[in-house]
This record gives structure tokens, sequence and C-alpha cells, in this order.
């Protein structure tokens, strides 16, 4: 079975936390993102976390936080296109209940 998308680039810090889930996979590659605490809902938004395409431009998308598991869920409005680069961008903006922002921001490059 081929992969639906090509990892590219990741910090490498998180090299080993960034994979391609079988169980989730779907043709709108929903990026389902964990974090071990939980978050401070008002900062999981479109501003904070985003995706953007090789050339800048934001792609839209729809931002669910489920507060049950401490998981951000970042869906696509519009169709990725093949052969183009894309980034799923993440802010220090992202704050925790606590008020303890994200240490680093992370962007991963991924393709079709």
């Amino acid at each position: 079975m081929s992969k639906y998308l090509d990892i590219e680039e990741v910090p490498e810090t998180l090299q080993k936390k960034v994979h391609e889930n079988l169980a989730f996979r779907t043709g709108n590659f929903v990026w389902r993102v964990k974090f071990n605490t939980p978050l401070n809902p008002s900062t999981v938004n479109a501003t904070n976390m985003y995706l953007t395409n090789e050339f800048g431009n934001s792609i839209k998308t729809h931002i669910r936080y489920d507060i049950d598991h401490n998981i951000i869920e970042v869906t696509p409005l519009e169709p990725y296109a093949e052969g183009i680069f894309y980034y799923l961008n993440i802010t220090t903006k992202v704050r925790s209940k606590g008020g303890q922002y994200l240490k680093e921001p992370v962007k991963i490059k991924f393709k079709l």
C-alpha cells in the first residue's frame, strides 16, 4: 500500500513523534496533533495553527480541539495539489491551560 503523504521535513526534536498513522488516513489528510497537557482552548485557532503552501498562501482549514484527549485536528477545506509542498505551522502562541506557551514553533513540510 502506498503512502498518501510524504512528510519531507520535521524539526529534529520531533523526528520520532511525527508519523503517518494508517488508522486515521483520509483523503483530506487530517492532521492530528496530540499534546501532553491540556490546552487553553482560546489559543487553539487558525491564527496560531495553520496550513500554508510552498508559495506562502494560507490553506483554509477547520480546527477542532478534542479536550478529552488533548488532540487538535486540522482539516483542510480545500484540496491539496499534487507535487506542491505544504507546511503545517504551529506557533508558540498555543498555550496550556496553566498559561505555558509552546517552547518553539513547529513547522512540518509535506506533499502528496
